[in-house]
C-alpha cells in the first residue's frame, strides 16, 4: 500500500509513542475515548486526569502544547454549540452573572465541551505521532473492510491532486479577467464544480483500467507488515487502562 504523503497535523520525531505499531496506537485512543465517552459527567475530576494522561503522552511524544493547541481550533464549531445550550434549554434555572441559564444546559454544555476536547486532543495526538501510510496500514491490520481502507487510501493520494486541479482552472479565470464578485457570477462557478467532476471521474476510469491492467482484483497489496510485541501493546495500553481505572473510581464515588 502506497500514499506516502506526509500531512500537516503529522510532527516527525523518534519518540516512544512515534515508534510504536500504528494498530496499536489506533487502538489505544479509540478504547480512551470510548473511556471518556463512559464517564458521569459530574465526575469533573476525572476529566481534569484525563487531560492530565494526555498531556503526559504529548510529553512523552514530545509535542509542544502550542502545536497541539493549534490544532484543537477544529473544535470551535462545538464550542458554539456548547456555549449556546445553557439559553436555550429547558428546565432548572440558575442566575450566573446576571443570566439566567438552565441547569441541564449548564451540564450539558460541560459534558460536551470535556468529552468532545479530550476526544478531539487524543485525536491530534494520535495523527501528530503517525504518518498518514502508517494509519492506513494500522486499520488494514485491525481489520477494518479492505474496501474502506482502499477508500481512504485513494481520498489521500488524491485529494491533492483534485486542489491543484481546483487552483489551475482558478488562475485559468482570473487570466481572462473573471473575478467572482456576486450572485450574477455563480452560474460560472457551478460549471467549474461540474467540469471538476467531470475531470475528477475521468481521472478515476482512467486510474482504474491501469489498476486492472497492472493486476489489480480488488484489493491492494501490502508490501511491509506490521507486526506488535506483547511489550508495545502493553505499552499502550497504559493510557486506556489507566483512564478505565479513572472512569470506574468516576462511577463509584
Amino acid at each position: 500500500m502506497g500514499a506516502g504523503h506526509a500531512h500537516k497535523l503529522y510532527r516527525h520525531g523518534h519518540s516512544p509513542v512515534h515508534g510504536l505499531p500504528p494498530h496499536c496506537k489506533l487502538a489505544a485512543t479509540l478504547a480512551f475515548v470510548v473511556v471518556v465517552v463512559s464517564t458521569p459527567r459530574e465526575a469533573v475530576w476525572a476529566f481534569g486526569l484525563y487531560a492530565v494522561l494526555l498531556a503526559a503522552v504529548a510529553a512523552v511524544a514530545r509535542i509542544p502544547a502550542g502545536f497541539l493547541l493549534r490544532r484543537l481550533l477544529i473544535e470551535v464549531p462545538f464550542v458554539a454549540f456548547a456555549v449556546l445550550m445553557p439559553f436555550v434549554a429547558e428546565g432548572e434555572r440558575v442566575q450566573v452573572l446576571g443570566m439566567s441559564l438552565s441547569v441541564s444546559g449548564l451540564w450539558g454544555a460541560w459534558n460536551v465541551l470535556a468529552k468532545g476536547t479530550l476526544g478531539v486532543a487524543a485525536s491530534v495526538l494520535l495523527a501528530s505521532t503517525t504518518e498518514l501510510r502508517a494509519l492506513l496500514l494500522g486499520l488494514q491490520r485491525l481489520k477494518l473492510p479492505p474496501l474502506l481502507v482502499q477508500i481512504a487510501s485513494f481520498m489521500i493520494r488524491y485529494g491533492d491532486v483534485i486542489s491543484d486541479e481546483l487552483r489551475r482552472m482558478s488562475i485559468a479565470r482570473r487570466s481572462r479577467g473573471f473575478e467572482a464578485s456576486g450572485i450574477r457570477h455563480w452560474g460560472v462557478l457551478a460549471k467549474t464544480a461540474g467540469a471538476l467532476f467531470i475531470r475528477s471521474y475521468e481521472r478515476g476510469e482512467r486510474v482504474y483500467l491501469a489498476m486492472v491492467s497492472r493486476g489489480y482484483a480488488g484489493s491492494m497489496p501490502v508490501i511491509d507488515e506490521v507486526a506488535a510485541t506483547r511489550a508495545q501493546w502493553a505499552y499502550a495500553s497504559v493510557l486506556p487502562v489507566t483512564a478505565l481505572a479513572v472512569c470506574l473510581m468516576g462511577w463509584t464515588l
